[in-house]
C-alpha cells in the first residue's frame, strides 16, 4: 500500500482500506486507525515531535483532518519518574507532547484553566520518501497485527476439531499448513512416522492447541493425537457423532497400533460392532487415513479390573491383583500367553497402561506359583525367627494374610485368636512376643543411628522412620541442613551413561522404593524447618500429598532455588 500525501482521492484512500481489511479478512476500521497512525508519525516529523498532533479520517467520506492539540497543566506538574517494576532501574522524567504550563497559558489566554485544551488545524502536506515508508511499516505492522488476532479469536475455540489444508512447506520435518484463514504447525512428533509431504498436497489435521506468542498465534495440528483417531471415528460412524456412542480413552503408537475404549449409553446398541463396521468398513475407512494403523476397539468398562482384562486383549487373563494406592496392577496370564500379552517390543501392555491409565505388571502362571512359595517360604521364616515359633504356627500366620511382624503386633488380638487352633491366650503371647521384637529392632537401630552421628532433629521430620535415619546416617545425611540440600535423585536414586552404557546410580533410600513424591515431600519438609521456605497453609494438604499426590512442579522449584540461595 501506497501513501504520497493526505491530499490524495478521499475515496481512493477509503477504497485502499477495503481493499486491504478484505484481503486480509479483518476490520476496515482497523486499517483506517492504522493509517491515522501512519499520518500522525508523519505529521510529526513534519511539524516537530514536540506536538500533539491527532488524526480524524472520516470512514464515510475519507476527509482527512489534522489538528495539533494543547493540554494546560499546573505549574509543578510532574511527568515520568518512578523505577521500572521490572528492571528496577530510574525512569527519567519525560515532558509529553502537547503541554502548557498554567502561567503560561495565562498570558496568552485569562481564561486559561488546568485541563482545557487548544486545538488547531494544520494544513495537509506531502510525504517524503522516508515519511513514506515509515507509513508503509507502520500501517502494516497494525494490519499484521489485527490479522493475528483475527486469526488466534477464530482458531481458539476450534481445539479439537478436525481441519482440511494444504501444505505450504516443509522444514526440518515440520509440516506448515495453509489453512486458509490461517497458517497452522505440525511439528515432527505429531505426525505419523514414514508419512511424507510435499509442498501443495490436501492434508486432515487435528488442532491440540492454539497459543499466543510475540510472533503470532500458534496453531498446533497433529495427526499422532488420541483425540485425531475419535474425530475421525465420529466422522464415520453416526452413532458416535450423535452421542450413543462414547469413546472413553484411546492410546496410539502412531502408525503401528491403537487401542480404543467405548461403551454405548444405549443397551440395544454393540458400541464395538458399529465401530467395526459391516465387514470392516467403517473402522478400515479410519485406517486407511491413519497410513494403516492397526486398531483394537474394545469395550470401556466402570470395573477397573475388567476394563484392564480387555485393554490387554487378545490376550488372556487368568489373574489381576491390583494395588489402587500406587495405581498399579499385577497382571497373571498363562504362560504360552506371556508374548501375546507383552506384544512385540512390549507394545501391547504398553498401550494397555496408557489406555487405562494403570501401570501394569505381567507375569506367567509358573511365575506367580514360584513367586507365591519364595514369598510363603521367606514369612514363614521370619515368623518363625522374631516370634520364636515352630513352622506349624508361622505357616498358619502366613497363611491367614500376615505379612510382616507389625501386622501381628498392631492388629487387634481378636483376629490372631480366631485362627483355627489358637485361643485367646495364644493370641495375646504371640503378640506379646512381636511387640517385644519390634521395641528391641527399633532400639537396635536407635543405637547404630546414633552410632552414625544423625540427629534426633531428622527423626522429627515427618515421615522419616528409624531404619529411614540409619540409611540416611550411612549416605553422610546427618542432620534436617544435610537433607534439605537434597535434591530427590539422591534418595531415590538415578541413571548415567558411562562409556556409552545407561548405568543406575543407587539412592541413599533405594531399598524404601520411595515414589517421587514422597522424596520431593520428605526434602520440602526439612527446607521448612531449615526456614527456607514457607509452610503451606493448610498442614492436611501435605500430609495428604504424601499419602500420594505430587506437589507442584512450581512449589519444588521455588524450593530448589531457594536451597541453593542459602547454599551460597
Amino acid at each position: 500500500m501506497s501513501l504520497t500525501g493526505i491530499s490524495a482521492n478521499r475515496l481512493e484512500l477509503l477504497q485502499i482500506a477495503e481493499a486491504v481489511a478484505r484481503e486480509k479478512s479483518i476490520d476496515k476500521e482497523i486499517v483506517i486507525e492504522a493509517i491515522e497512525e501512519a499520518i500522525q508519525k508523519g505529521a510529526r516529523s513534519r511539524y516537530g515531535a514536540e506536538h500533539d498532533i491527532r488524526v480524524h479520517i472520516d470512514p464515510k467520506t475519507g476527509e482527512t483532518t489534522i489538528k495539533r492539540v494543547v493540554t494546560v497543566v499546573a505549574d509543578d506538574a510532574v511527568f515520568g519518574g518512578g523505577t521500572d517494576p521490572e528492571t528496577g532501574e530510574d525512569l527519567p522524567f519525560e515532558e509529553p507532547p502537547g503541554i502548557l504550563r498554567l502561567a503560561e497559558a495565562k498570558r496568552r489566554d485569562k481564561d486559561a484553566e488546568v485541563g482545557k485544551t487548544y486545538e488547531e488545524l494544520l494544513p495537509p502536506f506531502e510525504f517524503g520518501r522516508v515519511q513514506t515508508q515509515m507509513a508503509r511499516q507502520v500501517v502494516m505492522g497494525k494490519v499484521r497485527d489485527a490479522e493475528r488476532e483475527r486469526q488466534y479469536e477464530e482458531y481458539k475455540d476450534r481445539v479439537g476439531e478436525i481441519v482440511n489444508g494444504t501444505v505450504k512447506r516443509v522444514e526440518y520435518g515440520n509440516v506448515v499448513v495453509d489453512l486458509g484463514r490461517g497458517e497452522g504447525i505440525m511439528r515432527r512428533d505429531q505426525s505419523i512416522p514414514r508419512e511424507n509431504f510435499n509442498i501443495g498436497d490436501r492434508i486432515r489435521c487435528y488442532i491440540y492447541d492454539v497459543r499466543r506468542e510475540t510472533k503470532g498465534p500458534q496453531i498446533l495440528l497433529s495427526r499422532a493425537h488420541g483425540g485425531f483417531m475419535a474425530k475421525l471415528f465420529a466422522q464415520e460412524v453416526p452413532e458416535v457423532y450423535d452421542g450413543v456412542i462414547e469413546i472413553r480413552a484411546v492410546a496410539r503408537d502412531p502408525g503401528s497400533r491403537a487401542k480404543m475404549a467405548v461403551i454405548s449409553n444405549d443397551g440395544s446398541i454393540d458400541p464395538v460392532g458399529a465401530c467395526v463396521g459391516m465387514r470392516g468398513s467403517r473402522v478400515q475407512a479410519v485406517v486407511a487415513e491413519l497410513q494403516g494403523e492397526k486398531i483394537d476397539i474394545i469395550q470401556w468398562s466402570q470395573d477397573e479390573a475388567t476394563f484392564i482384562v480387555n485393554a490387554l486383549a487378545p490376550a488372556e487373563v487368568s489373574k489381576v491383583v491390583m494395588d489402587e494406592e500406587d495405581e498399579r496392577v499385577e497382571v497373571v496370564v498363562p504362560d504360552e500367553q506371556l508374548s501375546l500379552a507383552i506384544g512385540r517390543r512390549g507394545q501391547n501392555v504398553r498401550l494397555a497402561s496408557q489406555l487405562t491409565g494403570w501401570q501394569i505388571d505381567i507375569m506367567t502362571e509358573s511365575q506367580e506359583s514360584e513367586r507365591r512359595q519364595r514369598e510363603f517360604t521367606e514369612r514363614t521364616a521370619l515368623f518363625q525367627e522374631a516370634l520364636d515359633v515352630d513352622e506349624v504356627i508361622a505357616q498358619l500366620l502366613v497363611t491367614e494374610g500376615f505379612a510382616s511382624v507389625e501386622d501381628v503386633a498392631y492388629v487387634d488380638v481378636s483376629e490372631i485368636a480366631s485362627i483355627e487352633g489358637f485361643d485367646e491366650d495364644t493370641g495375646a503371647e504371640i503378640q506379646a512376643r512381636a511387640t517385644d521384637y519390634l521395641e528391641k529392632e527399633a532400639a537396635e537401630y536407635d543405637a547404630k543411628r546414633q552410632e552414625l552421628g544423625v540427629e534426633d532433629g531428622l527423626l522429627e521430620i515427618e515421615g522419616i522412620t528409624l531404619p529411614m535415619a540409619v540409611a540416611l546416617g550411612q549416605g553422610d545425611v546427618k542432620s534436617v541442613e544435610d537433607l534439605a540440600g537434597l535434591v530427590p535423585d539422591d534418595l531415590r536414586g538415578w541413571f548415567e551413561n558411562k562409556n556409552g552404557e545407561r548405568v543406575r546410580e543407587p539412592g541413599i533410600l533405594e531399598s524404601f522404593n520411595l515414589e517421587p513424591a514422597d522424596a520431593e515431600l520428605l526434602i520440602m519438609r526439612a527446607r521448612i524447618v531449615m526456614g527456607w521456605v514457607e509452610a503451606p497453609e493448610q498442614p492436611e494438604a501435605a500430609e495428604e500429598e504424601f499419602e500420594g499426590e505430587q506437589p507442584s512442579e512450581e512449589a519444588f522449584a521455588e524450593a530448589e532455588a531457594a536451597g541453593e540461595s542459602q547454599d551460597a
